[in-house]
C-alpha cells in the first residue's frame, strides 16, 4: 500500500508529514501532525525532524522553512497555492504604512513570505483577535483577510481596523451564505463558520471559529453544518465519531485538494519540491512569525 511505503520511507530519513485539517482524507489519515495554520507553525518550529513534508499550500510551507532554515522543507506538489496570499504585495503593505504613519502591521499567516517580512506581527485565524489586543497601537492595518479583519474589528471595538486590501477575501469562504446557514438550522444543527466567511454569515452562524477551534468546540455539539472547506467535517468526525457533522456541496478548495498520496510518496523519493526562501526576506518574516508564537495561549 502506497500509506505504508509513506510510512517507511518516513521513518527511515527522518522525516515529518505535516498536513492541514483541509487535506483530502487519505493525506490526513498518513500525518503524523494535522491542524490549523497556528498548529502547524507551532509544530514546525517544535520539531526535530531533518525533514518536514508539508501537506498544504505554498504559504504554510514557506512559513515552515522561515522557522527552520536549516532542515529541508518539502511541498509534495509544486503549484499548490493561496489566492487569498496572492492579493496583498509588498508593496501594498508599504504604501498603506506610509498612508497611516504608526500604524501596526498584522497580516495573516495566509501570505507571502515577502509580505510577512513587512508586518509587524501575523497571526492566524484562530489568535487574531488575541494578536490585535496585544498591541499598543489603536490603528492597526490587517490584511490580507477583509472578513477576518472584520471579526476582529467586532471583538475590538476600541482599535481601528483597516483591511489591506479592502476586498481581500478567501473564494472558497465567501461561497457560503445565509441560505446554507438557514439549511443547517432547518435540519436542527448547530452552524459554525470560519471567520474568513462573509461578516452576514458570522453573524447569523452559531459560532465563529477557526479550524482548531472547531475542534476544540465540536465535542459540545451533537450536530454541525460546517461552513468551511468540507475535508474539516473528515477531521471532525474522525476525533468525535458520536456527533455528526455536515458540509455544504461543493465547499473544496482546489489547492488543497491537489496534493495526493502518491505525490507524498514522490516527495519522500525524490526530495521534490524543495521550499526555498531568500535569507534576508526569511530573516524579517521570522521576526514576525516567532513575535505571534511568542504570545500567551
Amino acid at each position: 500500500m502506497i500509506a505504508d511505503e509513506i510510512r517507511r520511507l518516513a521513518a527511515e530519513q527522518g522525516a515529518v508529514i505535516l498536513a492541514h485539517n483541509y487535506e483530502r482524507p487519505e493525506v490526513q489519515d498518513v500525518a503524523d501532525f494535522l491542524g490549523d495554520s497556528l498548529e502547524l507553525a507551532i509544530r514546525a518550529k517544535e520539531t526535530t525532524a531533518d525533514v518536514i513534508i508539508f501537506c498544504g499550500v505554498d504559504f504554510m510551507a514557506e512559513t515552515a522553512k522561515i522557522l527552520n532554515p536549516g532542515r529541508k522543507v518539502i511541498l509534495p506538489v509544486q503549484d499548490a497555492t493561496c489566492p487569498l496570499a496572492e492579493a496583498l504585495t509588498p508593496e501594498m503593505v508599504r504604501e498603506a504604512r506610509a498612508c497611516h504613519p504608526g500604524a501596526a502591521v498584522v497580516l495573516y499567516v495566509n501570505s507571502t513570505a515577502e509580505c510577512k517580512a513587512e508586518a509587524d506581527i501575523t497571526c492566524t485565524s484562530a489568535n487574531a483577535v488575541a494578536v490585535v489586543r496585544s498591541l499598543a497601537e489603536d490603528v492597526v492595518l490587517f490584511g490580507p483577510d477583509a472578513n477576518l479583519a472584520h471579526f476582529v474589528q467586532q471583538h475590538l471595538p476600541e482599535k481601528q481596523i483597516i483591511p489591506l486590501p479592502p476586498e481581500g477575501h478567501c473564494p472558497l469562504h465567501v461561497r457560503f451564505s445565509l441560505s446554507d446557514v438557514e439549511a443547517g438550522h432547518a435540519r436542527g444543527d448547530t452552524v459554525v463558520c470560519h471567520p474568513e466567511c462573509n461578516p452576514d454569515v458570522q453573524a447569523a452562524s452559531d459560532l465563529v471559529a477557526s479550524t482548531g477551534g472547531m475542534v476544540r468546540e465540536a465535542p459540545h455539539h451533537a450536530a454541525w453544518t460546517v461552513l468551511t472547506e468540507e475535508a474539516m467535517t473528515y477531521r471532525l468526525s474522525c476525533l468525535y465519531p458520536e456527533a455528526a457533522f455536515h458540509p455544504v456541496e461543493g465547499a473544496e478548495c482546489e489547492d488543497m485538494k491537489k496534493i495526493r498520496l502518491e505525490d507524498v510518496l514522490h516527495a519522500l523519493r525524490t526530495g521534490e519540491y524543495e521550499v526555498q526562501v531568500e535569507t534576508a526576506i526569511a530573516a524579517r518574516a521570522r521576526h514576525a512569525i516567532e513575535r505571534m508564537i511568542a504570545l500567551p495561549r
